[in-house]
């Protein structure tokens, strides 16, 4: 539950800086001098495209909370049971170990979102973020029988 009001605090207070920039770049356009004009624009697109940003990572969060619950009523949720380094990190041996059972079950059903799933927290363990992201948006979107898009990278 931390998690969720930090994500949401943080959410509000970037919208509130996007309003802040919003704002400055009216003003900014409002001075009909050309560099004022030329930051304005600026100044209005940024907001747009961190909005677009975290309507998105919130979205991602959201199906990927969803499916974490669903897989928790199954039972199927993969134990966290991994040695720890003093820091808390997994240990990078036994993470490596378990990324490659997750792999090859991944592999071997590769329609089955369960195994998508397990292979995104494997990739998260190994701190490989990239691949685990891309490992949950085809869990999420075989979840929901969505196309899954190909990318040039595969992620099993």
């Amino acid at each position: 539950m931390g998690g969720k009001i930090t994500y949401a605090f943080l959410a509000i207070a970037l919208v509130v800086v996007f309003a802040v920039v919003a704002v400055q770049g009216v003003l900014l356009l409002r001075t009909g001098e050309p560099a004022g004009v030329g930051m304005g624009v600026a100044a209005l697109v940024l907001p747009c495209v961190g909005a677009w940003f975290l309507w998105h990572n919130t979205l991602f969060a959201r199906n990927a909370g969803r499916l974490v619950r669903e897989l928790e009523a199954e039972g199927g949720l993969p134990a966290d049971d991994l040695p720890r380094t003093p820091g808390g990190r997994v240990d990078r041996e036994a993470a490596d170990a378990v990324f490659a059972r997750r792999r090859k079950e991944t592999e071997e059903s590769p329609d089955d979102w369960r195994c998508w799933f397990r292979l995104a927290v494997a990739y998260h363990d190994a701190r490989d973020t990239p691949r685990a992201r891309r490992a949950m948006q085809r869990a999420i979107a075989l979840h929901d029988g969505k196309p899954v898009r190909e990318t040039g990278k595969t992620a099993a």
